[in-house]
């Protein structure tokens, strides 16, 4: 059986109806077709569903979708600036070369997102840490870490 849900969703007001089993990742993928954020494991192992809710980086195949009710969420989709560039992260990530096969990228800079959101002017130890759960097998992390400093000014 069905309920209803509201939610902010990417500054927008949102009410839908799910199935109260659905994942956050469920909905946001095969519902409401924000395919940005990706499916990886799907045990919030590898970070590839990560959106922000209410400022924090969460694992979307591990929320349960009613836990939304009446948050704030942020998808990758939601990101980008009012003029319709990019974000600084995304512009940065395409700077320095931390783009490889592309399916971690949305997940990770949805967790460098909520560190620069809450702390502007991390250490290269802080930006580790927000990422810690975001694997990537292509990069080798350093350009990751380069393009998040240069996102905090910190190059």
């Amino acid at each position: 059986m069905k309920k209803e849900l509201t939610f902010t969703l990417n500054g927008e007001a949102i009410t839908a109806e799910v199935d109260p089993k659905w994942t956050l990742l469920y909905l946001l993928r095969e519902v409401l077709d924000l395919t940005g954020t990706k499916e990886g494991c799907g045990y919030g192992e590898c970070g590839a569903c990560t959106v922000i809710i209410d400022g924090r980086a969460v694992n979307s195949c591990l929320f349960p979708v009613m836990e939304a009710e009446g948050r704030s969420i942020t998808t990758i989709e939601g990101i980008g600036l009012k003029d319709g560039s990019m974000h600084p992260l995304q512009t940065a990530f395409i700077d320095e070369g931390a783009v490889q096969c592309g399916f971690c990228t949305p997940g990770m800079i949805m967790s460098a997102k909520a560190l620069l959101d809450a702390n502007d002017k991390p250490t290269e130890e802080e930006i580790k840490d927000a990422i810690e759960g975001n694997l990537c097998r292509c990069t080798g992390y350093v350009k990751i870490l380069d393009a998040i400093k240069s996102a905090a000014g910190g190059r």
